[in-house]
């Protein structure tokens, strides 16, 4: 049976961990905060170790999902780290939504061992992680992304390989660019309507049957409508997270986007105001604490 390591147990990753489980694969866990991982080792009947090194050396495929290019680099690079463990044969798959330099600088080390390596970041919820139905970006080699595939296709069923490694991690900062500029389109469009004297799960229910409901307005209903009761999906701290790495990126390529800039300031803002661990879908509710939205998107 093919094992599989999970290397960072966080919302997603224990998601994926449940799908792949779910598959019929042998799972084995890893996280820098053992109690969670403990516990999600006990609900799916698996393993938990006490080293990424463990997990890569007894896994067949071991799939990362760290929260940014530091925790990245020392779980890859540590002495008891993945690359340190990983068997010859084996293929590691970073998920992690990182710049496309942070996997390639790790490709070297991880090819004198004889393993393969490519970069699959995700897109999609929880919800959709835990049946099956993530869309998965992947850069890489063609003969690594065929012995991941099985396992990959447990939590994905849209596998889009777009070219060598890295080109993963710069396709999900590319959607991500597109879901930022949607929820700040969204948040405003929502508050217009409300302080237009419509109903809010009316105008919301009007968004999503119009030409912008896109999955995103779908899926994000409930925060939306029910921000105080609906679980943090995507903190804001980590969205403004990434659009920085988005704005840096945009930098080294010297592409020009203001609606970046505006997305980023709105979040930013939102920090300000003490709401990084809020869900991003917040925008909507720091608008509408402004008298305006324009001087919520200016603050």
């Amino acid at each position: 049976m093919t094992r599989v390591g999970i290397v960072g147990t966080g919302r997603m990753g224990s998601a994926i961990a449940r799908a792949i489980r779910s598959a019929g694969f042998d799972v084995m866990l890893w996280n820098r905060t053992r109690g969670p991982c403990d516990a999600l080792a006990a609900e799916l009947g698996c393993r938990s170790v006490d080293t990424p090194a463990e997990v890569a050396a007894m896994s067949d495929v071991t799939v990362s999902m760290l929260s940014d290019a530091a925790a990245v680099d020392a779980v890859y690079g540590a002495p008891d780290g993945v690359v340190a463990g990983v068997r010859p044969g084996s293929v590691l798959v970073d998920s992690s939504t990182v710049p496309p330099d942070v996997i390639r600088r790790h490709e070297t080390s991880i090819r004198d061992r004889h393993a393969g390596i490519i970069d699959a970041p995700v897109s999609g919820s929880v919800a959709l992680a835990e049946s099956g139905r993530l869309t998965l970006m992947v850069g890489g080699e063609s003969a690594d992304l065929e012995r991941a595939r099985p396992v990959l296709e447990a939590y994905g069923d849209r596998l889009f390989h777009l070219g060598p490694l890295g080109t993963g991690a710069a396709m999900k900062l590319a959607v991500n660019t597109v879901i930022f500029g949607l929820n700040q389109a969204l948040s405003e469009g929502l508050v217009l309507a409300e302080r237009a004297g419509i109903q809010r799960e009316w105008a919301y229910d009007v968004l999503a049957a119009s030409a912008v409901g896109a999955p995103y307005v779908g899926y994000k209903r409930a925060a939306f409508l029910e921000p105080d009761t609906t679980p943090v999906a995507f903190a804001a701290d980590l969205a403004a997270k990434d659009l920085r790495l988005i704005e840096s990126l945009a930098a080294d390529l010297d592409v020009e986007l203001p609606q970046s800039k505006v997305d980023l300031a709105v979040m930013d803002a939102l920090l300000a105001a003490g709401q990084g661990d809020k869900d991003f879908s917040a925008v909507a509710a720091y608008l509408r604490d402004r008298r305006t939205a324009g001087e919520g998107a200016t603050a």
